[in-house]
């Protein structure tokens, strides 16, 4: 079971600076297109990004436009 930590760490960490790259790239696409729509950079959405890859980045982003309706 250690031999098995150490790659679910990683794991964990690629999965969320992907997560905050993709964040980042359509907070720029969104703002050049006029959307007032952005995803804040804090512990949440690492932890999101992190644990739940890209449809955690899809859930947050849901959850942004939801509450713009």
């Amino acid at each position: 079971m250690s031999e098995e930590r150490p790659g679910i760490i990683v794991n964990f960490f690629i999965r969320a600076l992907i997560g905050m790259a993709l964040i980042f790239f359509v907070n720029e696409f969104l703002s050049s297109k006029g959307v007032n729509a952005a995803v804040g950079f804090n512990a949440v959405t690492f932890l999101t990004s992190g644990t739940l890859g890209i449809p955690g980045v899809a859930l947050l982003y849901g959850i942004v436009f939801y509450h713009i309706l």
